[in-house]
């Protein structure tokens, strides 16, 4: 097939381009720089696919300009699916699929690594110390063992965070509407979670009931100076109501990997300009704030897992019609 990669980025190209040609090649691979919408769907004339990334939209007026051109086939090339109106896309006879699990480690290391940032004030200290500013004040972190860590959403990267935060003798929570009795955690009520952790950490699906998860009555129920890290989805946190627990102390330290309106902002170099989003701007003011750019999942293991799946996807559409990893409105009722 023809198969056109938008929101192509150089390793995306490397990755994509390796598995490719491990399989013989057997897929013309057309990368595009510019993000899907229904103004850039022209771009993909002549493909049979589309590979999508996170911030691609595939919403109805999109997926029927990719159905009139002949696309068969959405290969998203990462677990989330809420940029894709799969009711459209059903009614288009437009197949879904998605890569649903490509190293789960490599965000569970990340949130941790946040964790840790944030508690030891590494980021502050590295920048001080390149200034010549040894104090120590301002630096104070805790012990992990011992604290209570809240994990939302027991799935594959859940999962994996529970196992690793065992080893820090954390007393573990978790919440998630279809509890995993293997794991190292005791499940517990949403709002008990909330009004015991030290830290909570968010790793389940965006899906309307997910969405603003994370609101002020939420934050109102949370430990006062409270952890909270995001590296899920951006719309299951209500920024604007973070940053006001943030100026009232009831969120004492915040880490986002994700971001709500991110899809301005991440994934470009942005240096050279001013960033016109007035919430973001004001996150970036505050001391106790470390936001990365949607790098959780930036592992070469990952990127490899991501390019197989994909191609699993991409072959057993060419044989049979049907990507290995489907998704769709019957599959998710």
């Amino acid at each position: 097939m023809q198969v056109a990669v938008f929101s192509t980025k150089s390793y995306d190209r490397q990755f994509l381009e390796a598995e490719n040609t491990a399989r013989g090649g057997r897929h013309r691979l057309v990368f595009l720089e510019p993000r899907l919408s229904a103004e850039t769907a022209l771009l993909a004339d002549g493909a049979q696919a589309v590979c999508l990334f996170v911030n691609d939209q595939a919403d109805a007026r999109t997926l029927a300009r990719l159905s009139a051109q002949g696309v068969g086939l959405i290969a998203l090339r990462c677990a989330g699916f809420n940029n894709v109106d799969l009711a459209a896309a059903r009614q288009l006879g437009i197949r879904v699929g998605r890569v649903p699990a490509y190293s789960p480690e490599a965000v569970a290391e990340h949130t941790l690594a946040m964790m840790l940032c944030l508690n030891r004030r590494i980021h502050r200290a590295y920048a001080r110390v390149r200034e010549g500013n040894f104090a120590l004040e301002g630096l104070l972190g805790f012990d992990m063992k011992g604290k209570t860590v809240g994990v939302i959403g027991t799935g594959r990267i859940g999962s994996a965070l529970l196992r690793i935060l065992s080893g820090f003798g954390c007393r573990l929570l978790a919440y998630d509407p279809q509890p995993n009795p293997e794991l190292p955690a005791a499940y517990v009520p949403f709002a008990t979670l909330l009004a015991e952790s030290d830290i909570i950490t968010l790793h389940c699906p965006l899906t309307p009931g997910t969405r603003h998860l994370i609101d002020a009555p939420a934050i109102a129920r949370m430990k006062p100076g409270v952890m909270l890290i995001n590296t899920s989805r951006g719309a299951i946190v209500d920024t604007r109501a973070v940053i006001e627990g943030l100026k009232s102390g009831r969120i004492g330290l915040l880490g986002l990997d994700v971001y709500e309106e991110e899809a301005d902002l991440f994934f470009e170099d942005l240096s050279d300009q001013v960033i016109q989003d007035d919430v973001f701007a004001r996150l970036l003011t505050f001391p106790n704030v470390l936001i990365t750019a949607h790098q959780a999942f930036f592992t070469e293991e990952a990127l490899r897992a991501i390019a197989r799946a994909t191609f699993d996807n991409l072959d057993a559409f060419a044989e049979g019609g049907v990507p290995v990893h489907e998704v769709s409105t019957e599959k998710l009722a």
